[in-house]
């Protein structure tokens, strides 16, 4: 069993072009253990940076010193061999006592037909025999993406003692801008963990419609933007109208300048975004500055400062597992869109990139996971 089977991996060729490449397994030593993949859930708005070649990867070098990106050296270069970082597979070989043959796990280790992993190095989450086996694309990394947003809006209220998620949200008003996969899972935490109201917006109709279909109420982001119906709908007081926290979940810099607007005074945007171009829309010297505004990172890299020793990437997923557990069913009705073979999967994201094909959730699954008998590439 030692010997590594063909593996291919989902990547970028170059700028466009996208196809299945051949990558060298690790051996089977003691110590790891061998994954084969039933699904890999498609993140379009990281991928497709990749895909476009916008990535700032690609044009700089991340200096982890001194915590800024230095240009001249990027830190990849096409061929790109890996993408994504939601999946869920099966263990089929196990030299470790750290998880058993035939256990499905969740990981984050890209589109790839198998892997094999090291039980130290590696981190995985076993998952529970009640859960859907196809939700699992969240439990690894992207749940806890979303969680970790709730988890700064918590810091941002309490500070250094933040006991659950609620903290940031129990009781408040709450709107999130934008209604892919990241806002509406933050959307169902917000409401599953105490908000007083729920609000998502966004420009795109089957969006919307996911939104209304997880019982969130929306607003569509049009030309006259959001902020006059967000401060009609929550008042506080005089001259203190609007949202007590918005998470920004939409990677355009004038979805961010819309949702500072629908803050209350002295309120605080929890921005989850990932922004691949200039911020003209962007105007610090209007709400922001008299609002007296705050902007909070949640990237999931950190959690906030002074936590990390009680809210590390296994609590939340622990909060995801929570999450779903109790609406998983809703969550697989109206986020997952679109199920595919992997031999599918180039043609999915060239879609997708082409804007021919509209998508909330992808998910690649492999041979009988399909559910028509197809193989892999």
């Amino acid at each position: 069993m030692n010997e590594s089977p063909t593996c291919r991996s989902l990547g970028v060729r170059a700028a466009g072009q996208i196809e299945w490449l051949p990558v060298e397994e690790r051996p089977l030593e003691p110590g790891r253990f061998r994954v084969e993949t039933l699904f890999s859930g498609f993140s379009a708005g990281t991928e497709l940076t990749y895909v476009k070649g916008t990535n700032p990867y690609l044009h700089a070098g991340w200096d982890r010193e001194w915590g800024i990106f230095r240009p001249g050296s990027p830190a990849e270069q096409f061929p790109v061999e890996r993408l994504g970082y939601m999946e869920v597979g099966r263990v089929t070989d196990s030299r470790t006592d750290a998880v058993a043959e035939g256990r499905l796990v969740a990981m984050a280790f890209g589109h790839r037909t198998s892997y094999v992993a090291d039980a130290d190095a590696d981190r995985f989450v076993p998952l529970p025999e009640s859960l859907d086996p196809l939700l699992g694309i969240y439990v690894a990394h992207m749940g806890p993406i979303c969680a970790n947003g709730l988890l700064h809006a918590a810091a941002d209220a309490v500070g250094g003692d933040v006991r659950d998620l609620g903290d940031g949200v129990r009781g408040l008003t709450v709107l999130v801008t934008g209604a892919g996969v990241v806002g509406l899972l933050v959307a169902v935490l917000a409401r599953h963990h105490g908000a007083a109201d729920v609000v998502v917006a966004d420009a795109t109709p089957e969006q919307l419609a996911a939104a209304r279909a997880l019982g969130l109420d929306t607003i569509e982001h049009g030309d006259d933007g959001i902020w006059p119906t967000v401060k009609q709908r929550w008042r506080h007081g005089a001259a203190d109208r609007g949202a007590d926290v918005v998470f920004q979940c939409r990677g355009r810099a004038e979805v961010l300048a819309e949702g500072l607007r629908c803050l209350r005074p002295q309120a605080t945007l929890i921005d989850l975004a990932f922004y691949q171009g200039g911020a003209d829309a962007l105007r610090l010297g209007e709400e922001f500055h008299h609002n007296g505004l705050a902007v909070r990172c949640a990237q999931i890299g950190r959690v906030p400062r002074g936590l990390g020793h009680r809210w590390d990437r296994e609590r939340l997923s622990r909060a995801t597992l929570d999450l779903l557990a109790a609406h998983g069913d809703a969550i697989r009705a109206h986020m997952i869109t679109d199920v595919v073979p992997f031999g599918d999967a180039a043609e999915l994201i060239e879609d997708v990139a082409a804007r021919r094909r509209h998508i909330i959730q992808a998910v690649f699954a492999s041979g009988d996971a399909a559910g028509n008998g197809q193989e892999g590439p």
